[in-house]
Formats: structure tokens, C-alpha cells, sequence
């Protein structure tokens, strides 16, 4: 079985011969691990089984002053693209004839981030609460063009999955009532969804912090994948048992404890611990729960990737 069956499987929900991982860094974290692994290319070494890249995609352009006061603007918000399609499309067939690892386009900051870049987010918080209407307005251009952008390239048939972010929540919960999230952010989303999913490719979210109020509802959108689930926010076993089922989770390691804090072993006690617990069904894989940063020694960045690729991944004790 190859790289990307076993990613696709884990996401159906299947027992796989073992669990697929996909560890990132920050440049700090990366630089860490070279303290140990010299010339090698970070991304050669960790040997993930999905690749991360990036589409031409879209930001704002030269907003002008207004858009970062505290009122609601009356200028209209000025775009411009970015990347180059032909030579997206041939990195990408370059790509899957040399790899069998599954192929995950990454869309950071792609709708409410994105409402929040172009105002501050204390303005745009502000905006949703006393200018919905401008809000909502700002809301629905970002996804219109999220719209055209996403049609640019899901034609592609190497792509396995799209990764949209914003981040939705803080360590205690969301950053805005449930109730605000299904008005504003929840349209906008399922439109996404639907688009990406008529093309047969793989849904993913990230958003940092305690989403959990949400994660219904993003089942019943048809979600397949969260990310980066942060145990220091939300319980990992009640995560699985409610939800485990419907819906695969990316991350769940603390980057707040153990890695940077613990010794090498209680790393890897700990991701034997939420790998045993998060991928009994299928549905789960590993990673840290967010991108490894230049607090985590390089000793326990090694403990983390030699329990990753462990095969067949031993049982542990929950």
C-alpha cells in the first residue's frame, strides 16, 4: 500500500498497517533539528507522509488608511493575485511522478483571518458586533474570491486535499458567540466545502484553539480533517469519543508540555499515549499540535520522529 492510500485510509476511517504522520516546523523549530541531523534537508529526514505546498492565491492590496481605524471603512478593499499557474501545475506533476506521499494544498488565513488582516482584529471583532452588515459584506467578497482562486487549480488531479485556516479559537473557546460563527462564518465555509468536495478532493481545516462548540457543526458541513487539535484546549479523549467516528484529527502532541518540556522518553511516552488513544478506528494523523518551534530540543524532536515512524506502531497504555 502506498503513502497516499494510507493517509486517504486513516481519513476513511480505516485500520491502516500504521499511522501515517506529518510533522512540521517553524524555521526556529527546523533549525533545531539540524542541530543533530547536520546537511541533511529537514523535509528528506523527517520523510512525512504528505507533502505541503502552496497554490497561487490572493491578498489584499495598498488598503489605505481607513481600513485600519476603528470605523467601518466606505473605500472598497483593493486585491491582487499572486503565483503562477503553469508553473504550479508542472511542480505538480513533477511531484506526483516522483512521490507516492498524498498531495495537501495549504491555504493559511483564508476567510475570517483573512476579513481580520485587512482591519485589525480588535476592528473586525468590533465590526462583526456593531457594522454586521459591513462585516458580512467583507465576509462574502473574501469568499467569492476564495471562490474563483479554488476553481483555479482543483482541476488539478494530483491534489489529494485543501487545507483552509483561520483561526477560530483561543485557549478557553471560541473567539466569537457560536451563534456569530453560524451567521457569518458558517455560509461562507459550506461554500467552500461543497466546491472542493465536487472535485473530489479532501477537505481540511485548521484553526488553532478550543473549536469544539463548532466541531457539530463542521461535521455536518462534511469537514474530513482538523487540525491542529491542542490538547491544552480540548480533552483528546473526549474528542475521539464524540467524534472520533466522523471526523480524522492532525496534531493533538502538546507543543506546550511535552515537547518542549519533557525529557526525550516522556516524548515519546506521550505520542505512543495520543497515537494509541486518536487512531484506534482510523481517523487520526500524528503530529504535534502545531508547527515545532526553537523551544523544543532537538533531542526530543528526534524522540517525536523515531515513534512516527515506528512500524508496526507498538500498544500503548492510555
Amino acid at each position: 500500500m502506498n503513502r497516499r492510500q494510507i493517509v486517504k485510509d486513516a481519513i476513511a476511517h480505516k485500520e491502516t498497517s500504521r499511522v501515517p504522520y506529518c510533522i512540521s516546523f517553524t524555521p526556529d523549530g527546523a533549525a533545531r533539528l539540524k542541530e543533530l541531523i547536520g546537511e541533511c534537508d529537514v523535509n528528506d529526514f523527517v520523510d512525512n507522509d504528505i507533502i505541503q505546498i502552496y497554490a497561487p492565491w490572493w491578498g489584499w492590496h495598498e488598503l489605505g488608511p481607513e481600513w485600519y481605524q476603528m470605523d467601518a471603512p466606505t473605500t472598497t478593499a483593493t486585491v491582487s493575485g499572486c503565483g503562477s499557474y503553469p508553473d504550479f501545475f508542472d511542480s505538480l506533476r513533477a511531484l506526483r511522478d516522483s512521490t507516492d506521499k498524498y498531495i495537501l494544498v495549504m491555504i493559511y488565513g483564508s476567510h475570517f483571518e483573512k476579513a481580520y488582516f485587512s482591519r485589525g482584529i480588535e476592528n473586525f471583532l468590533a465590526d462583526m458586533a456593531g457594522a454586521p452588515d459591513f462585516a458580512r459584506g467583507l465576509l462574502n467578497r473574501i469568499i467569492e474570491k476564495n471562490m474563483v482562486m479554488l476553481e483555479n487549480f482543483l482541476c488539478a488531479r494530483e491534489i489529494d486535499g485543501v487545507l483552509l485556516g483561520s483561526d477560530w479559537g483561543t485557549q478557553t473557546g471560541l473567539i466569537m458567540a457560536p451563534s456569530t460563527w453560524e451567521e457569518m462564518i458558517r455560509p461562507g465555509e459550506q461554500r467552500e466545502y461543497d466546491l472542493i468536495h465536487s472535485y473530489d478532493k479532501d477537505v481540511w481545516v485548521h484553526s488553532c484553539g478550543n473549536v469544539e462548540k463548532v466541531i457539530p457543526s463542521l461535521i455536518e458541513m462534511g469537514l474530513d480533517v482538523l487540525n491542529p487539535v491542542q490538547p491544552e484546549t480540548m480533552d483528546l479523549a473526549t474528542l475521539k469519543k464524540e467524534y472520533g467516528d466522523k471526523l480524522t484529527f492532525w496534531g493533538g502532541i502538546s507543543t506546550q508540555r511535552a515537547l518542549p518540556f519533557g525529557s526525550p522518553e516522556e516524548v515519546k511516552q506521550e505520542t505512543r499515549r495520543v497515537r494509541s488513544l486518536m487512531s484506534q478506528g482510523g481517523g487520526y494523523i500524528l503530529a504535534p499540535a502545531q508547527e515545532i518551534q526553537g523551544d523544543v530540543p532537538a533531542e526530543n524532536i528526534m524522540a517525536l520522529i523515531e515513534v512516527a515512524k515506528e512500524m508496526p506502531h507498538p500498544e500503548s497504555v492510555t
